[in-house]
């Protein structure tokens, strides 16, 4: 039996363990996630040994170079010599931007203090605060 010499991208990142599903892999390739060569990569778009295939996951581009196709899910260890991982070191957790944590109590009031809040605003319009100042239905 001949061995592959090509086979498409989303097989192929599915194979080795870069997705979990085919259908993800297939998505991902769709919206732009998958580059071969430095261009977009629809999902029957074929790969071959030396290709660069760029992976975004988690925010990050994973660099990747084919040394060994396979089409069919194989076991990490056998996945990890298909490719050459070429994806530099992630930045040191201090320059990685973090997401603002909000200070408790800064941002929306809290019950208590909304309640607080329309006590304030009724004895600035001279209104008792309790719901007597409404029109009567009697007009």
């Amino acid at each position: 039996m001949d061995p592959l010499t090509t086979a498409r991208v989303d097989s192929w990142t599915w194979a080795v363990r870069m997705y979990k599903t085919r259908s993800s892999a297939t998505a991902a390739c769709r919206a732009g996630h998958v580059r071969v060569n430095g261009d977009r990569a629809k999902s029957a778009q074929p790969v071959r040994i030396g290709d660069e295939v760029r992976v975004r996951s988690n925010g990050f581009d994973r660099i990747l170079i084919v040394s060994k196709i396979v089409v069919k899910r194989v076991g990490a260890t056998v996945a990890a010599e298909c490719f050459v991982d070429k994806t530099p070191p992630p930045p040191p957790r201090e320059e990685v931007a973090l997401v603002p944590m909000r200070d408790r109590g800064a941002g929306r009031p809290t019950k208590r203090e909304r309640r607080d809040i329309d006590k304030l605003r009724a004895t600035v319009r001279g209104d008792p605060g309790d719901g007597s100042w409404l029109p009567d239905d009697d007009g």
